[in-house]
């Protein structure tokens, strides 16, 4: 991580020690953060899905692994956890320097079977193809349904691989295997090199991957066709925002040079007029520019 940038971090000193352990380590676990009963609420509105979800094709998603999205289509409970107070104010804090806001990358749930071989080590930021080794690109969370074991194939970390360190040829420590349970998190950065490891058990190991990244990315999962404006009318306006109903200044995003956000309004206008979505130091600009623009104008003829 670059050492010039002063991060604020919100909350008790649990929060303040799981952004450290985030920062030094590149991943952090986050104990007792949901009650088993709703964690377990949740599991049995998507049990149905993964029973009829197929396994998956290619050598990086795995043969003998189930994943599915549009969760917050599929529970009612999926909220609360993509929602998680401590989660977002943890996001907000890493992505914070580098956007305006942050939004929804993708909410994943998915099934490691008995056989599963250990997935290809990965950096989720590599995805973007962007800048190396200084922007943190996006936040993942994974919350275990199950036991996360290490002979059920939990995540596999390489403390201290992300940030600058990304750049290196060879990760600076040995892989961990990040054992979780139920209610509990596993939080890793997007530059920290990663992957599931081998399911050497008899149990399935299920649970779902939440990540965040910057509010001017392409997310991972498309999230206006996941979740189009019939069905984003219904979700809590912070919610339909982290989805993408909100512009990200200056003006990405927009509906007709407007916040997409008006797309949820029970009847949107046909024809709108286009508004300003600047930054300060934009709009401090622009004012400079007017102010110089209209003394121009005001000025007499051959003067």
């Amino acid at each position: 991580m670059p050492t010039n940038l002063k991060y604020v971090v919100p909350g008790s000193d649990a929060q303040r020690r799981s952004c450290e352990a985030l920062l030094r380590d590149g991943f952090c676990v986050m104990p007792d953060l949901k009650p088993l009963a709703d964690v377990e609420s949740l599991a049995d509105d998507l049990a149905p899905q993964f029973e009829a979800t197929p396994f998956c094709s290619g050598g990086f998603y795995g043969s003998r692994t189930k994943r599915f999205g549009s969760l917050l289509k599929r529970s009612p409970h999926a909220a609360g956890f993509i929602q998680h107070q401590q989660i977002i104010a943890l996001a907000e804090t890493i992505l914070g320097p580098w956007c305006d806001t942050i939004q929804l990358n993708l909410a994943q749930a998915l099934e490691l079977h008995p056989g599963a071989l250990p997935q290809f080590p990965h950096r989720d930021q590599d995805m973007w193809r962007g800048q190396t080794g200084e922007v943190e690109y996006l936040i993942n969370v994974m919350w275990p349904f199950t036991n996360y074991r290490r002979d059920n194939g939990t995540t596999l970390i390489w403390p201290r691989s992300h940030g600058a360190n990304a750049l290196l040829s060879d990760p600076p420590e040995a892989p961990v295997a990040v054992e979780c349970s139920p209610g509990s998190a596993i939080v890793f950065l997007g530059s920290t090199l990663h992957g599931a490891g081998g399911n050497r058990s008899a149990d399935v190991r299920q649970g779902m991957i939440v990540s965040y990244c910057l509010g001017w990315l392409k997310p991972y999962e498309n999230q206006w066709l996941v979740y189009p404006p019939n069905v984003a009318r219904t979700f809590a306006p912070d919610l339909a925002a982290l989805v993408g109903y909100q512009q990200h200044r200056p003006n990405l995003g927009n509906y007709e040079g407007r916040c997409p956000s008006i797309l949820l309004r029970a009847n949107t206008p046909e024809r709108l007029g286009a508004v300003d979505a600047l930054r300060p130091d934009q709009e401090e600009a622009l004012a400079e520019f007017l102010k110089e623009q209209r003394h121009i104008g005001a000025a007499p003829h051959g003067a």
